[in-house]
């Protein structure tokens, strides 16, 4: 590497939904911003691939809706789970006020490139791949004003205006800074694997709880996308049963699916996500802001996880394309961005935390289904159907949705 230093105005750290929006949206406005992404591409598997129709809003306000959605997805306009017995609709995106009134199951990577490419358009945007941010560099005062990166050429260090720590929930960033964390837990992890998928299966719900268990089935086109949520560190125990038995565990779920469990050839097919719900007390410090999970790492209960990150994006961008622009970002500035993102943050977990502790990890201590009924919130949006537009607010919407309000710079092209 010629020049082991590089100088932006904006430096994000992490090539994720939070960071590559965050970098569109201030590239857009004419910020000079660098993304550092520590893997060649974006291809990791099993990652969160729920767009809520808050996301797709954004895109449409971007004019970009219709060519996101000519990429391979698919859509569910209402939510469906197996209780027992029971066939629940839990929530009706129908009734949104948004363009697309329904999820769209999109693979990350597919969102990402699309982000990358579009912002790849304004001069001001900058990718740099394969390198790994390892350590803030701050000045005298204490003030971070940039970082410490490995690249296969070498050592970088980037100078900026502002660093923002969106390299997930074990964000190194985040472990530098020293920043409180606050945890709040989570009494389950999940075991991701893949499995063939036919058109004869049609539109089995997208969860199943049963005595002991909890499967998620998420159509990917020519796959399901299995999830088995376990008790949390509960993956030994899952081995010492042995692949055989894990098999079953999926046939005696999910029967359709039986024919294929022997898909799963190896524990390699089986991805573990290990469950975290916890938040920063302060988001920032002098020259940086964590947003996205390593700001708050979400439970996968809602698929919330990406559009939290997305609007904490756009809520940053909003607030700071200004203070950017006139290269002077203050720490009250900073603080503007969490006021602002830190109530929906709560809400949203306290209601996760409320979900897994009532709902699922009862299920999985085989406590609930006793008596075949489900919990009574369940039950009424089984017989109230008006109630169903509620869960799918929150969850279709979220709490304060955000809208974008930068300005666009002209593109190159």
């Amino acid at each position: 590497m010629a020049d082991p230093t590089l100088t932006t105005q904006c430096c994000i750290a992490g090539g994720g939904p939070a960071g590559m929006m965050l970098g569109l949206l201030l590239a857009r406005a004419g910020v000079e911003v660098t993304v550092l992404e520590k893997h060649a591409d974006f291809l990791r598997d099993f990652r969160g691939d729920t767009l809520h129709p808050s996301t797709l809003e954004l895109m449409h306000e971007l004019g970009w809706l219709d060519e996101l959605l000519a990429l391979p997805h698919s859509e569910a306009r209402d939510l469906r789970f197996q209780f027992g017995t029971h066939d629940l609709h839990v929530g009706d995106f129908r009734h949104l006020p948004t363009h697309a009134r329904y999820l769209a199951f999109m693979p990350q990577w597919d969102l990402l490139d699309f982000i990358a490419r579009k912002a790849a358009m304004y001069p001001g945007f900058q990718l740099l791949r394969r390198t790994e941010v390892t350590d803030l560099v701050r000045d005298d005062k204490g003030r971070t004003v940039g970082v410490r990166a490995r690249t296969p050429e070498g050592p970088l260090e980037v100078r900026a205006s502002l660093v923002v720590a969106a390299d997930g929930r074990t964000s190194t960033l985040r472990q530098q800074s020293g920043l409180e964390v606050k945890v709040l837990g989570a009494p389950m992890d999940v075991l991701w694997f893949r499995v063939s998928r036919r058109p004869e299966d049609g539109d089995p719900p997208l969860g199943r709880f049963e005595r002991g268990q909890v499967f998620i089935l998420i159509n990917r086109g020519a796959q399901w996308q299995c999830g088995q949520v376990i008790p949390k560190g509960g993956i030994a125990s899952v081995h010492a049963r042995g692949l055989a038995s894990f098999r079953d565990d999926l046939a005696k779920s999910m029967p359709f699916l039986a024919d294929r469990a022997g898909e799963i050839r190896s524990w390699d097919d089986v991805k573990l996500l290990t469950v975290r719900v916890d938040r920063l007390r302060t988001w920032y410090q002098p020259g940086l802001l964590c947003i996205g999970d390593a700001a708050h790492a979400m439970s996968p209960v809602g698929g919330v996880g990406i559009n939290l990150a997305v609007q904490d994006a756009v809520a940053t961008a909003n607030l700071l394309a200004g203070p950017l622009l006139a290269r002077h970002v203050t720490t009250r500035d900073l603080r503007r961005v969490q006021q602002r993102r830190e109530l929906p943050t709560r809400l949203t977990q306290r209601a996760q935390v409320l979900i897994q502790n009532r709902v699922v990890a009862p299920v999985l201590r085989k406590h609930a289904l006793g008596n075949g009924r489900p919990p009574l919130p369940l039950w009424l949006l089984r017989h109230v159907p008006a109630l169903r537009r509620i869960p799918a607010r929150l969850i279709g919407l979220g709490v304060r949705p955000e809208h974008i309000h930068t300005p666009a710079a002209s593109p190159l092209h």
